[in-house]
């Protein structure tokens, strides 16, 4: 077999975590980073196998920060005829400013409170909800290829367009940072006239605060190129916690149970994942002759809440277009289904047995 290529440009805890990532699935990686010590350490590590940019890398995974991604994409693209992706938490200005049919915006959510190389964890992405963002130039061939390494690297793929991606993760990642970081503010200047106080800080405190252990020089770039999404988040969380200071001021007991319980519920019916075969049926779906079909039908998974647990692409009789067989929940067969031939697709379900 020939073997695989792939290149990292950045190489901290998710780019180091890329490279382990990629090399234990038969690639050979190749890393830079903007600095020379880093690079040098990601190669004695063993986390690379080579410094620079390969040529003849089949994907290279931009993973510096959020401002220089077009850059670093748009120089992957002229150096490289492989796929070219990114990581970062942004990706309206990203896709908006890298146009072409090999790019492809990405995004793995997950992370950890460690920093750097000395984070990096080659199971980082097993588990994780790791969000594609196809624009109208990126090619099918493209996104399923790309779309097929992240699967191998262990992630449950997410298709959104770049502003949905970005109105989204305000509130469900960049507002819990900044809340966090809040309340340990709070808690701090609470301490410095109660010692004790940090003692008490237990369970739910550390659990809510845990993000805020991360690097704060990645949040200037998010906060800056996320900034209208994020401010249309906290907006909604400063009218949230106005609204439940009046329940609190007059004592309306039956409005406060009520906000709970539906917060209680909320959390308890948070989307899993599927991990049994009797719970789920394969869905084959022609690929059309049109541009970025397969990225549509991803798309309206999202759309619909539907779990997919696999995929692969197959070769079609009909022509070059190739099938997309999908494996997804039972429960959202029907749904899916009727989505799909909305959109004028013509797929077929059978049980999987």
């Amino acid at each position: 077999m020939a073997t695989r290529r792939a290149n990292v440009l950045g190489l901290g805890l998710i780019g180091g975590s890329l490279a382990l990532a990629l090399a234990k699935h038969g690639f050979v990686v190749s890393g830079s980073d903007a600095n020379s010590e880093v690079e040098q350490s990601a190669l004695a590590r063993g986390v690379i196998g080579a410094v620079g940019i390969d040529p003849l890398a089949e994907i290279s995974f931009i993973a510096t920060p959020v401002s220089s991604i077009p850059d670093q994409a748009k120089l992957a693209l002229s150096k490289t005829k492989g796929i070219v992706t990114d990581v970062g938490g942004v990706k309206s200005s990203v896709v908006n400013s890298v146009s072409d049919a090999r790019f492809i915006g990405g995004h793995p959510m997950a992370g950890s409170e460690l920093a750097g190389l000395d984070g990096a964890d080659d199971a980082l992405f097993e588990g994780a909800v790791w969000v594609l963002t196809p624009s109208a130039q990126s090619s099918d061939e493209s996104f399923e290829s790309l779309a097929k390494i992240i699967r191998t690297l262990g992630a449950e793929i997410v298709v959104l367009d770049a502003e949905r991606h970005d109105r989204l993760v305000a509130v469900v990642s960049h507002l819990p940072h900044l809340t966090a970081a809040t309340l340990m503010g709070l808690a701090h200047l609470t301490a410095e006239e109660h010692v004790a106080v940090l003692r008490l800080a237990a369970g739910g405190f550390r659990d809510m605060t845990r993000v805020a252990s991360g690097l704060p020089q990645i949040w200037i770039d998010i906060c800056r190129e996320n900034r209208v999404a994020i401010l249309d988040a906290l907006d909604g969380m400063i009218s949230g916690l106005t609204e439940m200071r009046g329940i609190v001021e007059s004592q309306d007991n039956q409005a406060l149970l009520s906000r709970l319980s539906t917060a209680r519920n909320a959390r308890a019916n948070l989307p899993g994942r599927v991990h049994e075969l009797m719970d789920v049926c394969e869905v084959r779906v022609p690929i059309p002759d049109r541009s970025g079909a397969a990225a549509e039908i991803f798309t309206l998974a999202a759309d619909l809440g539907v779990n997919i647990a696999n995929f692969e692409v197959s070769h079609s009789v009909e022509g070059d277009r190739g099938i997309l067989v999908l494996i997804i929940d039972k429960a959202s067969a029907e749904m899916f289904r009727g989505g799909l031939m909305a959109r004028k697709f013509r797929p077929s379900i059978q049980t999987v047995a």
